[in-house]
């Protein structure tokens, strides 16, 4: 499959993720102008997304195995797939057009790459990615042709640290809940 973007900015912007991530989460929060209305809407998508990182975390065993149960059996990246979810929900949240452009364009210049480089990984490390990626969309998820019937596994969501992406929710709505009673 030929690259989508060019490995140096690929490698580059891997390498920004997290500052630019840090960048953008300041433009958040001094744009944010949510309401009760807002909140409400963005909440379901950002607890949606949360709940799919949750399910994909209790599955995933990085540079161990290939996994393809559970939502991995539905798209190849359900963690970025929930990340752009809370991404957007808390855009949403935040009541401002020009966030949830931002957190858009964040996850296209940033997250598609990222991933890009992320599946060139995985593609050295297991043989069998190509069969993998054949079946399974890279994003948008489809219905599993099949799956290998793995349970999800609690202490494999703690050992990928996922609770990390809990707290950082509570504190951005708890931020948005703050400043909608203050307005």
């Amino acid at each position: 499959m030929p690259a989508m973007f060019p490995k140096p900015y690929a490698d580059f912007v891997q390498r920004l993720r997290v500052p630019s991530g840090f960048l953008l989460a300041a433009a958040f929060l001094y744009l944010a102008q949510p309401t009760w209305m807002s909140l409400l809407v963005g909440l379901p998508v950002s607890l949606a997304g949360l709940a799919l990182r949750t399910w994909a975390a209790g599955h995933l065993r990085k540079n161990e195995d290939l996994t393809r149960s559970g939502p991995f059996a539905w798209t190849r990246n359900p963690l970025y797939l929930g990340t752009l979810l809370i991404a957007m929900g808390c855009a949403v949240a935040s009541a401002q057009l020009s966030v949830v452009g931002l957190a858009a364009a964040f996850f296209v210049f940033v997250y598609l790459p990222v991933i890009e480089l992320e599946e060139q990984h995985l593609r050295k490390l297991f043989p069998q990615f190509e069969d993998y990626s054949a079946l399974v969309p890279p994003l948008v998820p489809r219905p599993p042709r099949n799956s290998s019937g793995q349970r999800y596994d609690a202490a494999l969501w703690r050992r990928n640290k996922e609770w990390k992406a809990w707290y950082g929710f509570l504190a951005v709505e708890a931020f948005l809940v703050v400043r909608t009673l203050l307005s």
